[in-house]
């Protein structure tokens, strides 16, 4: 979450343009037994846009979804190479 922040923080400062909200960050992970979605949102963001911006993420749920479905995809895709 820390690299993410980082990161988020470089690009609203050098190059996101001045009118636009600040950047958010969606951290997909996979651990050995089950996928984690974290949303990371820049420590400066103020409760009303966060709140704003959870309304306009993806759900949750959707995005763990999509993620498995991937993985699944990439483990078939390297046994079929084996």
């Amino acid at each position: 979450m820390g690299q993410l922040n980082f990161y988020l923080e470089a690009l609203d400062r050098d190059v996101k343009n001045e009118n636009k909200n600040p950047s958010i960050g969606i951290l997909l992970c996979k651990g050995k037994d089950d996928e984690v979605v974290e949303y990371a949102l820049n420590r400066n963001l103020s409760p009303t846009l966060v709140s704003q911006y959870e309304r306009l993420l993806p759900n949750k749920k959707l995005l763990q979804t999509k993620l498995h479905e991937l993985f699944e995809l990439w483990e078939n895709k390297k046994e079929k190479e084996v």
